[in-house]
């Protein structure tokens, strides 16, 4: 223990004072197969010097290449003043608002997005923020076990086209209690849930169905469909969104005849930087029924006795607040700064804003799919609406043509043959409202290129 500041007379006198011999020993209850002696792999200790060698040069990876990579995190441009102002002080320091009176600038900002997540989402209440997307389904599915009362079985559908780490974290953090997760197999002519295979849950015990919208491989579901099949058997339906579609795509909260129950996702697109992949936030919404089931915290606005405009913490149902047994989550504003770039960007945006960035997002798609289908041996998979990323098959394999794009600065897209092998050699591209007309013109003389000395080979 190096950085507490306590001498083996101290330590002695404490573990006397307990009751045991050795700091060991307030660890018995750890089972030795559980214990490790040392960390294997974890290199040699770097100087302060060397660290800041190493973090430049990773940096530098990043500098210059055009990106075509989507699979769950999207370059967007972020105009300068939201993080000029996420980095003041004043919110770049800012602790947990536990004293109303002392937060009410960090308390309004919070208050301020949960008002935009709902109106975005179509739902009633949203909460502060979840730590990403992934771990966002899994409290999701917790949510939903707690909130739905007419069922019994803790069984969660998932999709087969709902972004396979996403599915992996909600398995990882809620498959040891006592949730079990199944799959909905997906149609792979179509690249959307097979709804064929619903019928064999048709009289069983579903807790949730989750449903992404537009789902990992870019396509739309028919949403309104699932969402009201999932509530003709008594099940949740959750929505796993991406929030910038959502300015030109109908909000979960109407699809189907009620909306979904639960929307949740990655709000990264919403003025956080890639950063080689983050900090990111999760965000969470839901039908006020469902309130007290939501985990995290939760700002309302009241006025005080002199009639003035304020905020505070209305709902906290986590284990710092109450009773463990009786928590909902150790989820919080974990994620506070990034909430703060991402209530900027919408802000500055506003919907009109948003709007054209997912327009501009879908023309560009457009486009570079037209461009890289005219490439021998390059062709579209899927045929239905999408939103701004597309599926390409080739007819070689992914990943050695993706490593050439990378040697000419182009990051090409997502390799999709280990998540979905029965795609074949699949790729998943994406272009933002950052791809400029050279810029999807370069990745198709490139990909051009490399295809072309291929055959030649």
């Amino acid at each position: 223990m190096p950085f507490i500041p306590h001498n083996e007379d101290d330590i002695r006198a404490m573990l006397d004072a307990i009751g045991v011999e050795t700091i060991d020993d307030l660890f018995d209850e750890i089972p030795q197969s559980l214990r490790i002696s040392e960390l294997e792999h974890v290199p040699a200790g770097m100087s302060e010097m060397e660290i800041q060698r190493l973090m430049h040069q990773r940096a530098a990876q990043d500098h210059g290449a055009l990106c075509f990579i989507g699979a769950g995190a999207y370059e967007h441009h972020i105009p300068a003043a939201v993080w000029e102002i996420t980095t003041r002080g004043e919110f770049y320091s800012a602790y947990t608002p536990y004293q109303a009176e002392a937060s009410q600038g960090t308390l309004q900002l919070i208050y301020e997005y949960q008002s935009m997540m709902s109106s975005l989402t179509g739902l009633d209440v949203s909460n502060a923020s979840l730590y990403d997307g992934a771990s966002a389904v899994a409290e999701a599915a917790l949510m939903a076990v707690r909130a739905n009362r007419k069922s019994h079985s803790a069984r969660i559908l998932v999709a087969g086209t709902v972004n396979p780490v996403y599915s992996n974290v909600a398995r990882t953090v809620a498959g040891n209690q006592g949730l079990s997760f199944e799959p909905i197999p997906m149609d792979a002519a179509t690249g959307q849930i097979d709804r064929e295979a619903l019928a064999r849950f048709d009289d069983e015990d579903i807790t949730a169905v989750v449903i992404q919208q537009p789902n990992f491989l870019g396509n739309l579901e028919q949403v309104d469909e699932l969402v009201d099949w999932a509530h003709a058997r008594d099940a949740l339906a959750i929505a796993v969104v991406n929030p910038l579609s959502l300015a030109l795509l109908k909000p979960p909260g109407e699809w189907g005849a009620d909306g979904a129950d639960i929307a949740c996702g990655e709000g990264q697109p919403l003025g956080v930087p890639l950063s080689s992949g983050g900090p990111y936030f999760g965000f969470m919404t839901c039908k006020i029924g469902f309130v007290r089931q939501m985990p995290g915290r939760i700002v309302g606005r009241t006025v005080d006795v002199e009639g003035r405009r304020g905020f505070t913490l209305t709902l906290q149902a986590r284990e710092q607040h109450i009773r463990r047994s009786k928590a909902t989550s150790n989820i919080c504003t974990n994620q506070g700064l990034m909430v703060t770039a991402a209530t900027i960007y919408m802000s500055l945006l506003g919907s009109d804003g948003l709007e054209r960035v997912a327009a501009a997002s879908v023309a560009n798609t457009k486009e570079l799919v037209r461009r890289l289908s005219e490439i021998r041996g390059v062709r579209p998979l899927f045929k239905g609406a999408r939103f701004h990323e597309a599926v390409l098959t080739l007819d070689r394999p992914v990943a050695p043509v993706l490593a050439a794009l990378a040697e000419r600065d182009l990051l090409g897209g997502y390799d999709l043959s280990a998540d979905f092998p029965e795609l074949g050699n699949a790729l998943l591209v994406c272009a933002t409202e950052t791809k400029l007309e050279q810029d999807i013109e370069a990745y198709a003389r490139a990909l051009g290129e490399i295809m072309r000395e291929a055959q030649v080979a």
